[in-house]
């Protein structure tokens, strides 16, 4: 948290054409990256140990290893951008910001069309709550 970038609900806002592009990327790259690890593991099961590694099973590897490196590079977009990625289920994204000169996390998902909620550093999504005016009109000195 030592270098963490501190948006405005404006700020934040400016950035979710690419954030949903890249989140886009990171959601379609990860069930690749799932069926690819199943596939891996099915055909680790009657390997036997000396054998030597199956042509099968070195190129599924390193496809695993392809799309991990891909999902990587997305995941690192987002950290240079400087939210932070919560989950590939609902595609959630955080954003460090102030309230009240307290930090707390800028709550967006990908079906949302704008960052309208915020929730308090240690309460997770269950604890959204609707910006109020006052978080719009707050600005980083």
């Amino acid at each position: 948290m030592a270098n963490q970038r501190i948006f405005t609900v404006r700020e934040a806002e400016a950035t979710l054409p690419l954030v949903r592009r890249v989140v886009n990327d990171l959601l379609a790259a990860y069930p690749r990256w799932r069926e690819q690890v199943v596939r891996y593991e099915v055909l680790t099961g009657p390997v036997k140990a000396g054998e030597g590694e199956p042509e099968a099973l070195r190129q599924t590897r390193d496809q695993v290893t392809r799309e991990a490196e891909q999902i990587n590079g997305y995941m690192q977009e987002l950290e240079r951008i400087g939210c932070v990625f919560k989950g590939f289920d609902a595609g959630l994204v955080d954003f460090y910001a102030l309230k009240e000169d307290r930090l707390v996390f800028l709550c967006w998902k990908l079906d949302e069309e704008h960052i309208t909620h915020w929730h308090e550093v240690d309460a997770g999504f269950a604890g959204r709550q609707p910006i109020d005016s006052d978080m719009f009109s707050e600005t980083v000195v």
